[in-house]
């Protein structure tokens, strides 16, 4: 179980995956380019048999992930790049968001259930992501992000 605002490093050093040759690493620069992106991690899901609970909390949090990499880290400029890693292996989906943002500390969003009004929508991304994934890591910047699903017992 993920609590929020705790950070669990699986990896040791994120930039583990960008090292790993069997990584797969794609650059993008808006939404459109990443779709195909989203499409092929799930279709490798499907061909290892991950259950469809494992598929569809990867998709969620890899797209929040992407989506605020496209929005908030590059600020929706297509001249800027997100470059986008995954591995999927029998057991576990690994993938990492990068954009060239200034980055931020993810320590400092607010619990979006602590605070009412409908400004609390804008800081569930985070949630998401920790609560799918079984685990996510920041570099030390704040311009990446890695998450990382074990699969589920069948």
């Amino acid at each position: 179980m993920h609590y929020y605002g705790r950070e669990t490093n699986h990896m040791g050093n994120a930039s583990e995956l960008k090292l790993d040759p069997r990584a797969q690493c794609v650059e993008c620069h808006s939404f459109v380019d990443l779709r195909p992106v989203f499409h092929r991690v799930e279709d490798m899901m499907r061909v290892l048999g991950f259950p469809f609970e494992d598929i569809l909390a990867v998709q969620l949090a890899f797209r929040e992930a992407a989506a605020n990499a496209v929005r908030h880290g590059n600020c929706l400029d297509m001249c800027k790049r997100v470059d986008v890693r995954y591995l999927v292996t029998p057991d576990e989906v690994v993938l990492e968001v990068e954009d060239e943002g200034p980055g931020f500390d993810p320590t400092q969003v607010p619990d979006p259930f602590a605070a009412g009004g409908a400004d609390r929508f804008k800081r569930l991304g985070l949630f998401l992501m920790r609560a799918h994934m079984n685990w996510v890591s920041f570099n030390a910047q704040g311009n990446r992000v890695t998450l990382g699903r074990r699969r589920s017992a069948l």
